[in-house]
């Protein structure tokens, strides 16, 4: 066999050759392909966001947080004030001569006194409409935020009655017999001199139930409405909910009502101090 035809002229690869110039080419938009679709890819990728630290988003949602914290405060206001006026009037009835009024004041009394507030609390919620329809056809929707205002109010109101009971009854019964000698009816000498006595004997308990009260608004969030805690969590929600939020936002919480309650607490101390009554 001719040897020559194994023979391989080294010509054809030589530079300036034909199958040189194709075999450069391809090399060439090969590596052009290969770093175009790298410049692509880094061009689409989007840079990674970097997350904001657990003090941060707090510091963000810090005044989302303080306007549910004013919900929680005017929760608080409005319910002590009806349980105020509803416990006076339900004391009084419990103090009265006539059983028809004394009794159900009492079953009123002992009931939501003895009744845990959640349970109140969920009780009114559900049994009470979420909109009320006037006489003249007008609706009028009822916000969650007053349905819990007024399931709280209920407790307090009970206590404030078992209060002011206990504060009458603590009046010595010789006043009572000087003013009916002094011709007083039984009304006016609740009006004149007792009652007037029982408000330096109920302010600093009833102080403390209002601390109480604050203290317990923070439930309704279980429900939906947006105070302070629900706001909280709403807030951790929407920063991703991470779990290194838990700490930094629970605490804040736990020191925002607490630098609103302990003055309270001083405050009923020095009042329990100074109206305290000698035996």
């Amino acid at each position: 066999m001719n040897g020559q035809v194994f023979r391989i002229d080294v010509r054809r690869f030589g530079q300036g050759s034909f199958c040189s110039r194709i075999h450069w080419r391809h090399g060439l938009w090969l590596g052009l392909a290969f770093f175009g679709s790298l410049a692509l890819a880094y061009a689409q990728s989007e840079p990674e966001q970097q997350v904001p630290s657990a003090i941060a988003t707090l510091i963000l949602w810090l005044p989302f947080i303080l306007k549910g914290f004013g919900l929680n405060l005017l929760m608080s206001f409005i319910a002590m004030a009806a349980a105020t006026v509803l416990g006076i009037g339900l004391g009084l009835l419990q103090v009265s001569r006539s059983p028809l009024l004394r009794a159900p004041a009492w079953f009123v009394t002992h009931l939501f006194r003895n009744s845990p507030w959640l349970v109140i609390l969920f009780i009114v919620m559900f049994l009470v409409p979420f909109e009320m329809r006037l006489p003249g056809g007008d609706t009028v929707r009822i916000p969650d935020w007053v349905k819990a205002t007024f399931a709280f109010s209920l407790p307090v109101m009970a206590n404030i009655s078992e209060i002011l009971r206990g504060a009458i009854n603590s009046i010595p019964k010789g006043q009572w017999d000087s003013a009916e000698s002094l011709a007083f009816t039984r009304g006016q000498t609740l009006r004149w001199i007792i009652l007037p006595q029982c408000v330096r004997r109920a302010i600093p308990p009833w102080m403390n139930w209002y601390a109480l009260l604050a203290l317990a608004t923070p439930m309704a969030s279980i429900l939906g409405v947006r105070e302070a805690v629900g706001n909280a969590q709403a807030a951790m929600e929407a920063a991703g909910a991470r779990p290194e939020l838990l700490i930094p936002f629970y605490l804040f919480l736990l020191c925002l009502f607490f630098a609103y309650i302990y003055p309270i607490a001083i405050w009923t101390r020095k009042l329990e101090r100074k109206y305290v009554v000698a035996n």
